[in-house]
């Protein structure tokens, strides 16, 4: 995944003794050329998130927040901001008020882990990369290292304690036996870690930078998705440096791909791609960029949650049209138990998904954005809330009439080489009308799924595409449909 790098800051301090001055790294580090059996991340489209940890053993917040912030959530005490704690109150019911959060650790076992099943899913669900959650914020490391434990005077790595074996690298083995990418989230900040608490510098030289080299140096991964860097600029994490080793010398540097959470104020100013957490993501794909959400509300599996509170496969995947039409990726999380399953019901949306990218994948995969990303219907439209982080992203209120009056998007454009792909959201009855397009006389449109050819005209300044008969599988009619467009022009 090399198609995209920047680093986080152009410029990197002179370094005594063990920090070698690293070269100057540019804004923009280059754009590598993508070997036929390795799409670069902007081609990707599709990837899943996974958080799992010792969070994952009690998997409980309240509705609408996230489970892996249950240690932050417990250490407000009875109270947060003069309210009740119901993650205090749950924690006192289920393990009483003297056990402490690291004593989740030896019952994260993870007894039921199969990696292999776990890569055989994301393969089948048409992701093109994972992304695991090598450490988050409570410290605990996925894979042996020992700077967890070193810091933390305790096992807090997932080969010392819990499960007693190294789940990261066996996951990474498991992905890319199935030729997907393996990338690594990783938290530069530590909620307790009681270095970070009392030395910031201390804890960047000591432990932030020599744990992450670990991790780059053992399991080279393709993608690096940083987070909880807010608390400091770039400068103080040392990013630049960290980033100069990570693109010139570490053993990731010719096909590695970062985004941009390096530092205070870095998101969507520095980084190979911009990242939204639970928005309707960018509106521009002049830089590449990634929508990442939950099933429902939480990226750590949350106990609390109801069949109610995760989005229909239907959703999903008119959410994957839209991000795609606009030129961004989906990173779409799961959160495994602490015994090491994958939620049923997160298995069935990622077969669902998988299934839809079987017929339509060739309007996902490898596409940018066309002239327009979308049609709309007569009417007034709803704004969409493009955004950082928590806006509204509710993709049924665009394309299912809320209020009489309302516009609906007909249709979703992405464009591959000379091909335009229009994906309807419901069958569009006996013709396809694209308003604002021309296209060549030899043009000829294909239904993806289906033989033959479609039989169209041009009328005024639109073109009119002949649906075949409507199919009879109500499961089928009930997502969305391509129609390939050779040729076609949009306005």
């Amino acid at each position: 995944m090399q198609e995209v790098r920047h680093a986080a800051h152009a410029r990197h301090r002179p370094l005594r003794r063990r920090r070698r001055r690293p070269a100057e790294i540019p804004a923009h580090l280059g754009i590598g050329r993508q070997p036929a059996h390795s799409p670069g991340f902007t081609d990707a489209r599709f990837g899943i998130f996974i958080h799992w940890g010792v969070y994952s053993v009690p998997a409980y917040a309240p509705v609408g927040k996230y489970a892996e912030w249950y240690w932050n959530a417990l250490s407000k005490g009875p109270t947060d901001r003069g309210k009740p704690n119901p993650t205090f109150d749950f924690h006192q019911r289920a393990y009483g008020g003297s056990f402490p959060y690291q004593d989740f650790a030896p019952r994260f076992r993870a007894e039921l882990y199969d990696p292999a099943q776990w890569a055989d899913l994301f393969e089948k669900s048409g992701a093109k990369y994972v992304v695991l959650t090598s450490k988050h914020h409570d410290g605990f490391a996925l894979w042996p290292s020992r700077h967890a434990d070193q810091v933390w005077g305790r096992p807090w790595n997932a080969v010392s304690a819990g499960p007693n074996r190294d789940i990261l690298g066996d996951l990474t083995g498991a992905v890319r036996q199935r030729g997907l990418k393996m990338g690594y989230y990783y938290s530069l900040y530590e909620w307790y870690n009681p270095v970070w608490l009392s030395d910031r510098k201390r804890y960047v030289e000591e432990h932030m930078h020599p744990q992450f080299k670990d991790l780059v140096t053992r399991y080279k991964p393709s993608l690096i998705f940083s987070d909880g860097e807010w608390d400091m600029p770039g400068e103080d994490w040392r990013s630049p440096e960290l980033l100069a080793w990570l693109f010139k010398e570490s053993p990731s540097a010719a096909d590695v791909v970062v985004n941009d959470r390096w530092g205070k104020g870095a998101r969507h100013k520095h980084g190979g791609y911009y990242t939204t957490e639970y928005t309707a993501g960018l509106d521009s794909g002049s830089h590449p960029w990634e929508e990442s959400r939950g099933m429902g509300f939480s990226y750590g599996y949350n106990r609390a949650e109801s069949i109610a509170d995760y989005r229909p496969d239907r959703e999903m995947i008119l959410m994957l049209a839209d991000l795609a039409s606009r030129g961004g990726n989906l990173l779409l999380d799961i959160g495994p138990t602490g015994d090491g399953r994958i939620p049923v019901i997160m298995q069935e949306r990622l077969l669902q998904i998988g299934r839809w990218l079987g017929t339509n994948g060739e309007a996902i995969y490898g596409t940018r954005p066309a002239a327009r990303s979308r049609q709309w219907s007569e009417g007034a439209q709803p704004k969409l809330e493009t955004g950082e982080y928590m806006t509204r992203y509710e993709i049924m209120d665009f394309v299912e009439p809320k209020k009489p009056g309302q516009a609906i998007i007909e249709t979703f454009f992405t464009a591959k080489g000379g091909d335009i792909y229009a994906i309807v959201p419901r069958w569009p009855g006996a013709a396809l009308t694209i308003r604002g397009a021309s296209a060549p006389s030899s043009m000829r449109p294909v239904l993806l799924g289906r033989e033959g050819a479609l039989k169209w005209m041009a009328k005024g300044g639109d073109v009119v595409v002949a649906m075949p008969e409507a199919p009879g599988d109500s499961t089928r009619a009930s997502h969305a449909y391509t129609i390939k467009l050779p040729g076609l022009s949009l306005k």
